[in-house]
């Protein structure tokens, strides 16, 4: 099957000259839709279900990073998982980040036949490795929120990211202003998310999608698309009798399930 793409930039022309780079150095490489935001950016990829995203950093609306951010929140299904990132940007500081973290690639505006060749043979080399330990009943993703996270930072004045220090959440017919360091796991559902603490389990509103980009990354690991998990709590990983990973968490006798995307966080334990 040909590896299928979708390309964003917000300026017409750096689309066509990357596509018509892209041809030469990757003939093989079918773009199925082009964005000219984020935002379409994101509802294109629901819509064909891409192999690759090539997101520029710097787009009306929705930046690549914002766009990246929900993509990777999109839920997987069989025969479908979360693209592969390229970057595409004129600042290298972004770009030496994301590459020096190697979870996801860049391209420098404006595009040079060697670097896309380099990178074309990148992404081909990641998805065949992808596709070869989904065969052995691996994933051999790499987390890429702490990249996102951090890129995020670079595009906000100051550089440095805010977390969130506190949690307002009913309880009961209560409001309590819960500390974040005090929450094991955040689980949501269609309406709400659960705020669950060794003392009290609590309710708020916020999604899951929007929490990942305020809880700070190192303390909070994402394990599923609607679980969080503090780091410190987790006191155990186990299987259950489908070979599903889960989570044992310090205080509570709930098991947490790790979707097939969040495995490899938990490797070598």
């Amino acid at each position: 099957m040909p590896i299928r793409a979708i390309l964003a930039d917000d300026e017409r022309l750096m689309r066509e000259q990357l596509r018509a780079r892209l041809a030469e150095v990757w003939p093989e490489l079918e773009i199925v839709a082009e964005a000219k935001n984020g935002l379409e950016a994101v509802e294109l990829t629901k819509e064909h279900k891409p192999d690759l995203c090539l997101l520029d950093i710097r787009m009306p609306g929705l930046t690549g990073v914002e766009a990246a951010k929900q993509i990777a929140q999109l839920e997987e299904t069989d025969d479908w998982r979360i693209p592969e990132i390229v970057f595409i940007t004129a600042y290298d500081q972004y770009a030496v980040e994301a590459f020096e973290q190697g979870v996801a690639d860049y391209v420098l505006k404006p595009a040079e036949r060697e670097r896309l060749q380099l990178t074309a043979e990148r992404i081909k080399k990641r998805l065949a490795a992808r596709d070869s330990d989904d065969a052995a009943g691996a994933t051999p993703a790499q987390p890429i929120q702490q990249l996102l996270h951090s890129l995020s930072a670079k595009l906000q004045p100051g550089g440095v990211p805010r977390y969130l220090e506190w949690i307002q959440a009913t309880v009961g017919q209560e409001i309590r202003m819960i500390p974040v360091a005090e929450v094991l796991f955040f689980i949501s559902d269609e309406k709400y998310t659960r705020v669950q603490t060794e003392q009290i389990e609590a309710l708020i509103r916020k999604p899951i999608k929007e929490l990942v980009d305020e809880l700070d990354p190192h303390l909070f690991w994402q394990i599923h698309r609607s679980t969080l998990v503090n780091v410190k709590a987790i006191t155990g990983i186990g299987r259950d009798f489908r070979g599903r990973q889960l989570v044992s968490v310090k205080g509570v006798n709930e098991k947490l399930e790790v979707s097939r995307s969040y495995t490899h966080l938990f490797k070598g334990m």
